[in-house]
């Protein structure tokens, strides 16, 4: 598979998937210098989760690659931008690097969009889908909902959904959309089953 130089933001909670967006608000020295340096070449950036927190914290070895779609120059020198998901990637080796910000050699993943659902699969995640978001007091267009392909419905529902960082890093990590469904419909039961009010968690 390709393999690819990828300027890095690392952010807890930070998650992107293919095909999706994620709107951003960069004030910090080194990724407005990040982000200024993607515009000025081909406009993509590596969402990824450090392992923990502090500086140079280990990285997850598993994020998705962005495009900036849209992008505010506010006058201080922050951004306002949204990233849209291009491919998920899987880090090689950590470059040593002279920038601000961090870089890294990684594989680019395919991201299993031909891997569709059976009628009765997708019929099955709609409707754990669609307790759930009753459970959480979602507003949700059911309409809209059906006529989404599967990669979409899927994958938007990993990224919206409550769930904490590492349920969230599992739900990237999974491999092809029929894995991910059947991740999603184990963690909507869970958090189903604790009836827990904050967000459901993986160890």
């Amino acid at each position: 598979m390709e393999t690819a130089r990828i300027s890095i933001f690392p952010l807890a909670g930070g998650i992107l998937f293919p095909g999706l967006q994620l709107p951003l608000h960069i004030f910090e020295k080194r990724y407005r210098a990040l982000v200024t340096d993607a515009l000025a070449r081909d406009r993509l950036i590596g969402m990824v989760q450090p392992q923990g927190p502090g500086e140079g914290a280990p990285l997850f070895e598993i994020g998705c690659l962005g495009r900036i779609g849209e992008v505010e120059a506010l006058d201080d020198g922050r951004f306002n931008i949204v990233l849209e998901g291009v491919s998920r990637f899987r880090i090689m080796r950590e470059l040593s690097v002279q920038t601000e910000f961090r870089q890294v050699e990684a594989r680019l993943l395919d991201n299993g969009a031909s891997d569709s659902l059976m009628p009765a699969e997708r019929a099955a995640f709609e409707s754990e889908a669609q307790a759930f978001a009753e459970m959480q007091g979602y507003a949700v267009e059911w309409d809209e909902v059906s006529r989404l392909d599967d990669e979409t419905l899927i994958n938007g529902v990993a990224q919206v959904a409550p769930f904490d960082g590492a349920a969230k890093q599992a739900l990237l990590e999974a491999d092809g959309i029929r894995e991910r469904c059947d991740l999603l419909i184990q963690l909507m039961q869970f958090y189903a089953f604790r009836g827990d009010e904050d967000s459901a968690t993986m160890q």
